[in-house]
């Protein structure tokens, strides 16, 4: 037994690694916590609880998930360490293994972290081995939960979980199980309860966002697009991350007129080659991919488009590379992720031939940011040259500099002699450093 009740507040910090997914599910944590008279502190403090939302999509996000344990337990020995999320799911004995910790909780069944919180504040005891809760995931249903506020300017809102796709370089279908959607009549009770709230940009998202419905009979993320389009007091609508499969004409004839709806999609594209898409078993080839901007770019004329690559992928030769460097430096991207490819353990990936060496990745990686970057300012540099107001929506102030971002999505500053976070404004844009617009407040 440790010390009497009065020294253990409901505090907890709660520290998130990974995905918008993540970040959401925390913040549901929070707002339940909070409905049991908790106070949630910032991580580093002094907390009786701390909760560890962990990401597994790599080994370094496993390396990442025990060291943040272990900071927790430094911070307070006495606290309840309560570990959840895709780690704790993929690697449950790893977890249990640390000593400190006293709850691990899978991804089927997530808010039993407060359950775990409240029980730990009752007993006021280590325990000497964690109470482990990661139930399979087979059969798992779409856990009820839901959030009412938003961090500054944005809401990101979990409408699916799981992934069916088994791409031979990705661990999360272990993690996250089979595709599963929220209702769609939930989906927009809670949009319209951020709405009413002021909640000014909605982020709707998913393990694989372009899944969603899949399990619910006809219903589609293009009918849920439609329906929250129509939501009175409806601000700005984005996209999780979306695999290029899901931009085909019927999809881009229904959400090509929403008024909600930004400009910006974040295609998941990876490499652009097609012969190395086969081999990392992604659901499109390198002309579909093109076909699916072509189709967005046709209807919608100032959309713009991020993207995620992967270099070294086993087997990649030069020309291969070159596939993707051509896509590119065509595809005008005005963001573009690019991660070497790493090993994760328990992939086909892992286990194929024609390993790239490290040496090689960082080349490629350092030649394809090199074209990403022109790409981005080149896009830039032609907002500016329009010459024409554009909306801005404001989300931080630093040094008299106001910076937001437009609908579709280029990063905007502006000097304001008062914070602008949360107002849409209309911006002329004057110029650019190649990462950023700068302009003048209308």
């Amino acid at each position: 037994m440790l010390n009497e009740a009065h020294d253990f507040p409901r505090t907890a910090g709660i520290y998130t690694l990974g995905c918008k997914v993540n970040q959401y599910e925390s913040e549901a944590i929070a707002e339940a916590l909070q409905a049991q008279g908790f106070t949630i502190l910032p991580f580093s403090s002094k907390c009786s609880i701390y909760i560890i939302n962990t990401c597994t999509v790599t080994a370094e996000s496993d390396r990442k998930a025990r060291q943040f344990i272990r900071r927790a337990i430094t911070m307070n020995p006495d606290a309840g360490i309560i570990v959840t999320g895709c780690y704790a799911q993929a690697s449950p004995e790893a977890v249990e293994a640390i000593l400190g910790v006293d709850a691990v909780i899978g991804n089927r069944e997530k808010m039993r972290v407060v359950d775990a919180a409240l029980a730990y504040l009752e007993k006021h005891e280590k325990r000497s081995s964690p109470d482990v809760a990661v139930p399979s995931l087979s059969g798992a249903c779409f856990e009820p939960m839901s959030i009412t506020r938003f961090d500054r300017t944005r809401a990101y809102v979990k409408i699916e979980d799981g992934c069916e796709s088994r791409c031979t370089y990705c661990i999360i279908p272990n993690a996250r199980g089979d595709i599963r959607s929220k209702p769609f009549l939930e989906v927009l009770r809670e949009v319209q309860t951020l709405t009413e709230n002021g909640c000014p940009e909605i982020v709707l998202t998913g393990i694989e966002t372009a899944s969603y419905g899949k399990d619910l009979g006809d219903t589609t993320l293009a009918d849920l697009l439609v329906a929250v389009d129509r939501i009175p007091g409806i601000g700005r609508v984005r996209l999780g991350s979306l695999d290029p499969s899901l931009i085909r004409p019927a999809f881009v004839e229904k959400i090509a007129s929403l008024k909600s709806l930004a400009p910006h999609f974040h295609l998941s594209m990876q490499s652009g080659s097609s012969s190395v898409l086969r081999r990392m078993k992604r659901k499109y080839n390198r002309e579909q991919a093109l076909n699916a901007m072509r189709l967005l770019r046709e209807a919608i004329p100032t959309v713009q488009f991020t993207t995620d690559i992967i270099v070294g992928f086993p087997g990649e030769t030069e020309e291969e590379f070159e596939d993707t460097v051509s896509l590119i430096s065509s595809g005008r991207f005005l963001m573009t992720h690019i991660f070497p490819y790493s090993k994760r353990k328990g992939t086909p990936a892992a286990e194929m031939d024609g390993q790239v060496s490290e040496e090689v990745k960082r080349s490629r990686l350092h030649r394809l940011e090199e074209i990403a970057r022109r790409a981005e300012r080149e896009i830039l540099e032609e907002a500016v040259r329009m010459g024409e107001p554009t909306k801005v929506l404001f989300e931080t102030y630093h040094d008299g500099i106001a910076h937001g971002h437009t609908a579709n999505f280029l990063e905007a500053s502006v000097a304001s002699p008062v914070p602008l976070d949360g107002e849409t404004r209309e911006v002329k844009l004057t110029g650019t450093d190649g990462a950023v617009c700068y302009g003048d407040l209308l």
